[in-house]
């Protein structure tokens, strides 16, 4: 149900949450009850953003110069703003060094997503990047809006369906169309682009889910309210979990900073690399760092 200006409204209920069957920290597989809650139809966008950017003034965490007592061991010459860009290979390389195909881009930022010369106005109904946690947060605020939680963000990206491989069923690409913006080929590569986009993609070039939700798959990742931790805690047998939250505070995995859980995966994912592009997928965003591939949409309560 649509009422809230660029919201639906989710029904709520009962879901099994997490998998046992892919990446090791979506599981265990749990039942959880959410409450009925309303969430942004599409991601946040650039022409969004930038509305909230003229009326608040707020300057994302990409645009100011990182000081060199919070990073005492940073090169001073890497002191300086912007944000990690995506930049393809020239070949194969080894999939577990991501600094392969990461560059520190300075001036990157939400202004100029891809670090070169195409700018925010040029790409209004592409989601917002290079945003960070209280950036995203910052933005809830100021709509009267928040976060969702993992929970609200995973009920809603299955749009009512349940068990199935994907959130469209269990088919990736089902007579040969992608259904969501992913890569396609040899990552980091080769992008066939079989699904027409390189990098991002407007918010509503993919079909809805069965909520009528755009996007919850694949293009950007989207930051959630909470917490990460690698492991869920085992379900009580007796029980299911109602509006679970996660950790009280984040694991600090060597030292890398307090991280958020940010879900459905990006237009980075490849069966090659990153088999994310599904509801129950969950990966770690350490909070004060933005990249070419993160964004976020809001919700609210009912």
């Amino acid at each position: 149900m649509a009422d809230e200006a660029g919201m639906l409204r989710m029904p709520g209920g009962v879901f099994r949450m997490g998998s046992d069957h892919h990446y090791a920290e979506e599981g265990p597989s749990r039942l959880v009850q959410v409450d009925p809650f309303w969430i942004d139809e599409t991601p946040v966008t650039n022409a969004a953003f930038a509305r909230f950017v003229a009326e608040t003034g707020h300057v994302t965490t990409a645009e100011i110069a990182p000081r060199a007592e919070d990073y005492p061991d940073a090169d001073p010459a890497m002191l300086k703003a912007g944000s990690a860009v995506f930049t393809m290979t020239r070949g194969p390389v080894p999939l577990n060094e991501p600094g392969r195909w990461w560059d520190y881009c300075f001036g990157a930022s939400w202004r100029r997503p891809w670090g070169d010369a195409t700018t925010h106005e040029d790409l209004p109904d592409h989601p917002v990047t290079h945003v960070t946690w209280d950036d995203a947060a910052a933005y809830a605020a100021w709509a009267g809006k928040r976060l969702p939680t993992e929970a609200e963000w995973e009920f809603a990206a299955w749009g009512g369906r349940e068990g199935a491989e994907f959130a469209w069923g269990d088919e990736l690409a089902p007579g040969g169309r992608p259904q969501a913006n992913y890569w396609q080929g040899r990552f980091p590569f080769e992008n066939l682009e079989t699904d027409g986009w390189l990098r991002t993609s407007p918010v509503r070039a993919f079909p809805p889910n069965g909520y009528g939700l755009y996007d919850m798959i694949g293009n950007v990742w989207e930051l959630t309210a909470d917490w990460y931790a690698s492991r869920t805690a085992p379900q009580i047998p007796c029980c299911t979990t109602v509006n679970p939250r996660g950790p009280a505070h984040s694991e600090d995995v060597l030292r890398q900073g307090p991280r958020r859980v940010m879900k459905g995966g990006s237009h980075l994912c490849a069966e090659s690399y990153c088999r994310r592009y599904r509801p129950a997928a969950r990966h770690p965003q350490v909070t004060d760092t933005s990249t070419s591939h993160t964004g976020f949409r809001c919700a609210k309560d009912v």
